[in-house]
């Protein structure tokens, strides 16, 4: 029979960074948590992950008697600045559509166990990073992520993996409380320009960037264009202001071949006029939560980020896309971000159409001239 001792040698054989153990016991402070910001984390049960039903593991796997928690760190090479500048690290190495980094190690991983006798089960409604903690593989953050007790420097960039099996193992010492020093001053809180998180380990997801690139409706908001700064999908300003990851993002760390190869794919100007024949070959495989019948999202927040870059070479690539853009949203952000860039081109741009504008357009040329007067 295997030992707890077997599955950590395991476990790291596949090449997680950590593992801990823990009760199948609900989570009963947890539970109570979602039940209080139910509006919160609405459109979480309209996607159909029920996140209270995973707060009671037994639920998921009637059979469960002990938690076990993987510990995956995403931050092991480095990725192409620019594409840092416009994306989730977390996503730029997202196996959960091509099933060949990750999923590949997981699925070694419970095959081992299944040959040694053990049942288990896993479910995206777990409460992976609460397990973590019960595990005693971490802290939390007020960023309201995890940060691990010996991956990346005991920084922030690991994905926690609950994974529920049917044989007791001693469960580790419980590690659940907020890991922060005093003396961060809530770095992290201040340098969210969204205002999503509240400063006492919980946010407002509604209000997150990542949430507001991919499930956002309709044109965004004016007054969050500037703040959503140059991500198109994903954001990393709580993780990379954190002093607690200060020491792993001061390494130099080997770069990711396989994104340096695709830099060229997610350029902005590509992702601005792609159809949706590139979108699924070049991009949905990698980062999959807008469908392809959304591709307007890509295009308007890929608009929105070259706005804010406030460069000049994309110009003539902006005012393509006000003019021919086949949705008024990505027309009029597009318009949107040749006012924001501003300069003789810019303005020429935006008047070349004003003339054949309405609606919507008309409202964000006329506001970008405005912005192109302010800065001349």
């Amino acid at each position: 029979m295997i030992t707890k001792a077997d599955i950590i040698r395991k476990a790291r054989e596949e090449g997680f960074a950590d593992i801990g153990f823990t009760t199948a016991e609900p989570f009963e402070s947890h539970r109570q948590i979602l039940s209080a910001r139910q509006e919160a984390y609405e459109w979480v049960g309209k996607m159909g992950l029920d996140l209270i039903k995973g707060t009671a593991p037994k639920s998921v796997m009637p059979a469960a008697e002990t938690l076990i928690v993987l510990m995956e760190a995403y931050l092991r090479n480095s990725y192409p600045r620019c594409m840092e500048a416009h994306f989730g690290r977390c996503y730029l190495d997202d196996d959960r559509v091509l099933k060949n980094g990750l999923a590949v190690r997981f699925k070694a991983f419970r095959a081992w166990l299944r040959d040694n006798g053990i049942e288990s089960k896993s479910g995206m409604n777990l409460p992976h990073r609460a397990a973590a903690a019960r595990a005693g593989l971490g802290t939390l953050g007020k960023n309201c992520l995890f940060y691990s007790r010996t991956a990346v420097r005991q920084g922030s960039w690991v994905l926690p993996i609950a994974l529920l099996v049917d044989r007791a193992f001693e469960p580790d010492s419980p590690s659940v409380r907020m890991g922060c020093p005093d003396w961060c001053r809530n770095v992290c809180v201040a340098a969210c320009p969204t205002r999503a998180l509240k400063g006492d380990g919980t946010l407002d997801p509604r209000k997150c960037i990542s949430y507001l690139s991919y499930y956002g409706e309709g044109l965004t908001p004016r007054a969050l264009r500037e703040p959503m700064g140059l991500y198109v999908y994903g954001c990393d300003r709580c993780q990379n202001v954190c002093p607690r990851n200060a020491p792993w993002l001061a390494r130099d760390l080997p770069e990711h071949p396989k994104m340096a190869a695709m830099e060229g794919d997610f350029a902005l100007e590509r992702l601005l006029h792609m159809d949706q024949a590139y979108y699924k070959e070049k991009i949905w495989p990698h980062m999959f939560y807008m469908p392809a019948e959304q591709i307007w999202r890509w295009q308007m927040n890929a608009a929105r980020a070259m706005g804010n870059t406030r460069d000049e070479r994309y110009v003539d690539d902006l005012t393509t896309a006000a003019s021919d853009g086949a949705d008024e949203r990505v027309r009029a952000m597009a318009a949107w971000a040749l006012g924001r860039i501003g300069g003789p081109r810019a303005r020429a741009g935006l008047e070349r159409l004003r003339p054949r504008a309405a609606g919507l357009l008309l409202e964000e040329v006329e506001a970008a001239l405005s912005d192109c007067d302010l800065k001349s």
